[in-house]
C-alpha cells in the first residue's frame, strides 16, 4: 500500500559493470531529477541488508547507465528484480542486450530508446531508514532522434516509455497536453508537441 501512495513513477533499468567486467542490470522506480547544470540524477538504494550488486559495482567503477523501460521490454525489466547470484548477469538471464561505448565500463541496454551514461557524484546516507541517495552526473545521452523536439523536449510517449505504480504494476501513458511556462499575469496556453 505505501509503495502505491506516490502514484506513477518512472521505470528505469540501471546497468553497471564491476572491475572484472561482470555486468548487472536492475529495475528502479526511485529516480529523481536533481538539477540541469550540472545535469544530476539521483536514485534511492535500499538498505544493504542483502547483497546490492548495483551499488557495489558503482562504488568499484564510479560509472552506471540509466535506461528507460519501454513497451517492448517491461516484462524483462521486471524480471531483473529477481535475486540472481553475483556470477549471473541479468542481461543473459532476461534476454536484454548489452551495448558498450568505448571509454565507459557500464553498458547501455540496446533495447532502450532513451539511455544515458553517468559518473558517480555522491552517495548520501539517509540515516532515518538506512537507504542511500546515489547521485550521478550525466555525461552522455542516447535517444531516438525522432523523439527530440525543436525546443529540446523529449517525447517519451513516442518512445513507448512506461511507468510503474506500486512494485509490480506497469502503465502506458497518454499525454493531456504541453502547457506554456506559468506567469502570474496570464493563464497557461497549450503548446504544440514540437515546442512552438
Amino acid at each position: 500500500m505505501v509503495n502505491s501512495l506516490s502514484g506513477y513513477k518512472s521505470a528505469n533499468l540501471i546497468a553497471t559493470c564491476d572491475r572484472n567486467s561482470n555486468t548487472n542490470v536492475a529495475i528502479f522506480s526511485s529516480l529523481v531529477h536533481l538539477g540541469s547544470s550540472p545535469a544530476l540524477v539521483g536514485f534511492i538504494m535500499r538498505p544493504d541488508s542483502v547483497a546490492r550488486h548495483t551499488l557495489d559495482n558503482i562504488k568499484q567503477t564510479d560509472q552506471f547507465t540509466i535506461n528507460h523501460v519501454n513497451e517492448n521490454i517491461w516484462q524483462q525489466a521486471h524480471q531483473t528484480a529477481a535475486r540472481y547470484p553475483r556470477d549471473t548477469s541479468e542481461f543473459s538471464a532476461t534476454g536484454l542486450t548489452e551495448r558498450f561505448v568505448p571509454g565507459f565500463t557500464a553498458p547501455l541496454i540496446d533495447e532502450s530508446e532513451l539511455c544515458y551514461m553517468l559518473k558517480l557524484a555522491e552517495i548520501i546516507p539517509i540515516e532515518l531508514n538506512g537507504t542511500l541517495l546515489v547521485i550521478g552526473e550525466i555525461k552522455t545521452l542516447f535517444c531516438n532522434p525522432n523523439a527530440i523536439k525543436e525546443d529540446g523536449y523529449i517525447d517519451i510517449e513516442h518512445l513507448g516509455t512506461v511507468a510503474i505504480s506500486g512494485l509490480d504494476s506497469y502503465h502506458k501513458t497518454q499525454r493531456l497536453s504541453r502547457l506554456s511556462y506559468p506567469k502570474t499575469d496570464r493563464k497557461p496556453s497549450t503548446i504544440s508537441i514540437n515546442g512552438r
